[in-house]
């Protein structure tokens, strides 16, 4: 997309997305695995952006906090003129999701137990 580092703009909104956390887990969304992807689109002079995520249960109490958390950090990135965040339960999110970052943060909380 002419005019846009897309890498860059993306590498971003995983910045801001880091700093969104479950209230009950010590891990952010992104490196527990619930953000499955980020896509842009332009429309004129507009940047969208477009993440799909999912949560850890379908019964999540905070589901509607989280959504409009990951709109709200995706728009604080500069070159994003509007963001949309769509909701998926395919595949189903489980541990193995988590990155590795996030696996250390869950043992050394007492959350995982470590595999030897």
């Amino acid at each position: 997309m002419e005019g846009y580092d897309l890498e860059a703009i993306k590498e971003k909104v995983i910045h801001h997305l880091k700093h969104v956390y479950d209230p009950e887990i010590p891990v952010n969304i992104y490196d527990l695995g619930l953000i499955y992807k980020i896509d842009f689109e332009v429309r004129g002079h507009y940047l969208f952006c477009f993440v799909t995520m999912t949560l850890t249960s379908p019964g999540c109490p905070v589901a509607d906090a989280l959504l409009s958390e990951v709109k709200y950090v995706s728009l604080a990135v500069d070159e994003v003129d509007e963001a949309s965040v769509e909701l998926t339960f395919e595949p189903p999110w489980d541990q193995t999701m988590v990155s590795q970052e996030g696996h250390d943060i869950l043992v050394a909380s007492g959350m995982v137990i470590p595999s030897y």
